[in-house]
């Protein structure tokens, strides 16, 4: 059966109420300067530190016609086309999902947003878990309360739930690591990545003290383990039903790269510094420059790179036949990046051990640094702890990683194309997604996919190419993220055309009609026997 809501000048609420009442919305009428429009909007009251956000009707909203039909036509296959159904498709939710009290944020709003997309046929959606939330207090004290309540919710919309373990903090929103582990840290800042001049990382914790016992007499890793049991106990009722995935939080951002960028202005022009100058770095630096013979070297870091902003060029450090092509250079960059790489393993091995016979398949998340990646230094890369000696692929040893733990790659920015680049940057995300890939497949790693964190031009077009090709199949998408202008008329127009094109769906003459109008149309349904519709023009 399908419902269409379709703009009319006189207001019919037939059966419809009935969709829209499961879907949490609520349609008024109302016609403003002669014309009829529709809105659906997340509205954001703060009357504390913790905010609450609801679906409500806009008051700008549309007078219009329910019409209700069991003959109603279905989108039809898409002929000669590679088929995607294969593809399991989730949605992110908001990282402030659960607020630092612990409370469910936009409870309404996210209920209703879940049902909505239960409707239009996607797998599930990805639901971030930082440490800093339940850890909060004080060291083996957890509260999952508000995640539980999340995972309640996804279970009964008929949802899977991947969870994303996040060891890490955020700025936008500001969610800081435990309150007692920003104790220690005020008091031993060397267990944050610190740059050159002295600067520290207060959002992740050094790769440097991994293996230190620095959180009250245990090591981080002894911490992550701790964390990883607890949710495997309060979550075993979800575990392999509900909850099919889990991500692993590898350092800054969720993902596996050294916090280059890691200055507060938004001026990602230079391709970043590197973060080597906390003490314990030094003196793992130190050690090993001891054991190749040149003491000297294991100072401190290059000299002569270019600060965060300035351009790779600006310095000889990333030029051609500069010191990071010298023996110097693959001294430093090869125990630069060897720490990353097993920071990967430590992080990786904890969480199979943890989950080991759950019934979930784990994940880690690597950045796709397509800046500057036209140079033969690649200097983005460099920055963030990517590099093989001998001009060997750069993704193979840490590919390997992940093929040992049996784990999934996380690759972002397959909606990103070469077009849309600034030429300036020297920067190609589609050969540089296309090189991961390939390395993945080589050691058989399985890919999963994500968009970048903002919308940008060709974006859905560009992730269904991705996802058809054959080379290496991606059978998981994560779409990131719920939120106000998810549910914009305007981008779950667009996101559900994405939903049908991965169906192999195509419009039916119908809306074809009302799209060469540039009607806003939102799409929602699923289901073998029958699909419901809601259109909104």
């Amino acid at each position: 059966m399908e419902v269409s809501v379709i703009g009319n000048p006189q207001a019919k609420i037939c059966r419809a109420e009935l969709a829209c009442r499961e879907l949490g919305f609520r349609l008024a009428s109302q016609v403003i300067s002669g014309e009829s429009r529709n809105r659906v909007s997340f509205l954001s009251y703060q009357s504390s530190k913790c905010k609450d956000i609801k679906i409500q009707s806009s008051p700008r909203s549309v007078k219009c016609e329910a019409i209700v039909s069991d003959q109603a036509s279905f989108p039809k296959p898409t002929p000669n086309s590679r088929s995607l159904e294969s593809v399991k498709l989730f949605v992110g939710l908001p990282l402030d999902t659960v607020s630092n009290c612990n409370n469910v944020n936009h409870l309404k709003a996210i209920t209703a947003g879940l049902k909505a997309l239960k409707l239009l046929g996607v797998e599930g959606i990805e639901l971030p878990i930082f440490w800093g939330v339940v850890e909060k207090e004080a060291p083996g004290k957890y509260d999952w309360s508000g995640y539980l309540a999340v995972a309640e919710i996804v279970k009964k919309v008929g949802l899977k739930l991947h969870a994303s373990l996040s060891f890490h903090g955020s700025k936008h929103p500001e969610i800081s690591l435990p309150d007692w582990v920003a104790k220690i840290g005020e008091a031993k800042p060397e267990i944050y990545f610190t740059d050159r001049y002295g600067k520290q990382y207060k959002d992740c914790l050094s790769f440097g003290v991994d293996d230190v016992p620095v959180l009250d007499g245990k090591t981080p890793m002894k911490v992550y383990g701790s964390f990883c049991e607890s949710f495997k106990d309060v979550f075993s009722d979800y575990m392999g039903s509900t909850i099919t995935g889990i991500t692993l939080g590898l350092g800054p951002d969720g993902e596996l790269k050294y916090p280059s960028h890691q200055h507060e202005t938004n001026n990602f022009s230079g391709a970043g510094e590197f973060q080597c100058y906390d003490k314990h770095m030094l003196s793992a630096l130190r050690h090993y420059a001891e054991s190749k013979g040149n003491p000297l070297w294991g100072l401190g870091g290059p000299h002569d790179a270019p600060a965060y902003d300035q351009q790779p060029d600006s310095t000889p450090f990333f030029s051609d036949g500069g010191s990071w092509e010298s023996q110097y250079g693959d001294f430093f960059l090869t125990w630069y990046s060897s720490l990353l790489t097993s920071h990967a393993d430590r992080v990786l091995s904890v969480a199979t051990s943890a989950f080991s016979g759950s019934g979930v398949s784990l994940c880690g998340k690597l950045p796709l640094l397509h800046r500057w990646n036209k140079l033969r230094s690649q200097p983005s890369e460099l920055t963030a702890g990517f590099y093989s000696s001998g001009g060997h692929d750069r993704y193979e040893e840490i590919t390997k990683i992940f093929a040992k733990n049996s784990c999934r790659m996380i690759i972002p920015g397959m909606d990103l194309s070469d077009e849309h680049q600034s030429p300036a940057s020297l920067s190609s995300p589609e050969s540089l997604l296309a090189h991961i890939k390939t390395s993945c497949k080589k050691q058989g790693v399985v890919v999963s996919g994500q968009n970048s964190a903002a919308s940008v031009p060709g974006g859905f077009e560009r992730i269904v190419e991705n996802l058809k090709d054959e080379s290496v199949g991606v059978d998981l998408f994560t779409y990131q993220r719920m939120g106000a202008l998810f549910f914009s008329p305007e981008h779950f127009h667009a996101f559900t055309v994405f939903v049908r094109n991965m169906n192999q769906f195509e419009l039916s003459s119908y809306d074809q009609a009302v799209e060469g109008d540039k009607a806003k149309t939102m799409s929602i349904g699923s289901g073998t026997s029958g699909a419901a519709s809601l259109q909104t023009a």
